[in-house]
């Protein structure tokens, strides 16, 4: 008999447009294997998720971009044609403050955390997110939210350059207008002028004390907040290989032990009432040794994967189990495990897993389904082309064609999970979520 009730779906919402968002893939490969049907609420054209054979159904999504109003509406046409309660599993911050703040409106069509509707907000919103730090105690960078372009320069050479601008709200950056959400400011008229854009960006600018990055100091802890709150499933991880190199997206994460990031993440959450999956982001000082809270994105993160316990339950499954009301599996951790992306880590994807512990979880080839794996690699040579030709371009002062800015479109409306910690990235879906 199996652990899930099987006669409840599962949708997956993400209204950005990153192709190669493995975190879909993952939730999509977690629930289908344990006999879950799986609905996709985004945008997978050309998307190697398209090709998973645990995908039950593929659903228009609401346009980046969209109201919170538009994307319930988008999930009460999905609802419709189930015709059954669903478990509903945001997959970016955009969606996962939509669906809080329309929790009463969607809940007789969806299972969903019990929460205050502006909580995932608060924690999502980088400048909130440094009051609630203030407020538990918990170390956070430095923050500044100034208020016109000359105190931006000011607070610039009051934090010391360089110092990390962020907006407030990512996922209102609009795609392909030249703006990142997170960005490394070297001089106190670069912070003044980047000021002069929050109107385009859609919400406030802060900068930041800039901690930078080095060995052992880029931690993650993924969770799921049950019923009465008490962290299930996930853990502690490090990051040992980013792109770009020495800060960015985890390309090769390892589940290591950290009782002081184990620590933080339960205490941060369960001050603040949270329910539901999360994945935070620390990085540790090298100077004090404390780690700060940098992210906390109110939603499964891309690599969430990484923490299968012996007892296969990950974040993505103790959601379904937990709000089925379904007992979780006792399950022990696997510390050592290893999570690839294989297309940012190719040579460590390549090499032989023989010896390592826990295992090793590649985030798009499985052998148990092997088509988004091969679909992987003809849709990203094409888009690495794409972009290769457009540098060339821009490099002799051409402008690119119009196909080719609409084939990058697809993948520049970014994810929050995928994030860029120190500005450097060269795509803007690495760095939605802020981080740095």
């Amino acid at each position: 008999m199996s652990l899930f009730d099987t006669r409840v779906p599962a949708v997956l919402l993400r209204t950005d447009r990153n192709p190669f968002h493995h975190g879909t893939l993952g939730a999509v490969r977690s629930l289908g294997r344990a006999g879950v049907d799986v609905h996709v609420v985004a945008d997978c054209a050309h998307s190697p998720v398209r090709a998973s054979r645990y995908v039950t159904g593929l659903h228009t999504p609401p346009p980046p971009g969209a109201s919170p109003q538009d994307i319930a509406a988008a999930l009460r046409r999905v609802a419709a044609r189930l015709a059954r309660p669903a478990v509903l599993i945001p997959m970016d911050d955009a969606c996962a403050v939509a669906v809080a703040r329309a929790r009463t409106e969607l809940a007789p069509a969806y299972l969903l955390p019990d929460q205050p509707g502006d909580l995932p907000a608060r924690v999502a919103d980088k400048a909130e997110l440094a009051a609630v730090c203030a407020s538990l105690d918990v170390p956070h960078p430095e923050t500044l939210v100034p208020d016109g372009a000359a105190e931006a320069a000011r607070a610039a050479w009051r934090l010391g350059l360089p110092v990390v601008a962020k907006w407030s709200r990512p996922w209102l950056v609009p795609p392909g207008g030249g703006l990142r959400s997170t960005v490394l400011v070297r001089s106190a008229r670069e912070a003044g002028e980047l000021y002069r854009r929050a109107e385009e960006a859609g919400s406030r600018l802060l900068l930041q004390a800039f901690l930078p990055p080095g060995a052992d100091r880029d931690w993650f802890f993924h969770g799921y907040a049950d019923r009465s709150g008490a962290v299930r499933a996930g853990g502690p991880g490090r990051k040992t290989r980013a792109r770009p190199r020495g800060a960015g997206l985890t390309a090769v994460g390892r589940w290591t032990p950290n009782p002081r990031v184990q620590a933080l993440a339960e205490r941060v959450t369960a001050e603040l009432g949270y329910r539901g999956v999360f994945d935070l982001d620390f990085r540790r000082c090298g100077t004090t040794g404390l780690y700060h809270l940098l992210d906390f994105n109110p939603r499964p993160g891309a690599q969430f994967r990484l923490f299968a316990d012996t007892a296969g339950l990950d974040v993505v499954r103790a959601l379904h189990l937990d709000l089925t009301h379904r007992p979780l599996p006792a399950g022990a951790p696997r510390p050592g495990r290893m999570f690839v992306v294989e297309n940012y880590a190719p040579l460590s994807a390549l090499r032989p897993a023989r010896g390592e512990r826990g295992g090793r979880e590649l985030a798009w080839h499985a052998r148990d389904d092997r088509a988004p794996g091969r679909a992987l690699w003809a849709l990203w040579g094409r888009h690495v082309g794409a972009r290769l030709r457009d540098r060339a371009l821009r490099g002799r002062g051409a402008r690119p064609d119009a196909a080719a800015p609409a084939r990058a479109r697809v993948v520049r409306q970014g994810s929050a999970p995928a994030a860029d910690r120190t500005g450097v990235s060269d795509r803007p879906e690495e760095d939605r979520a802020g981080r740095h």
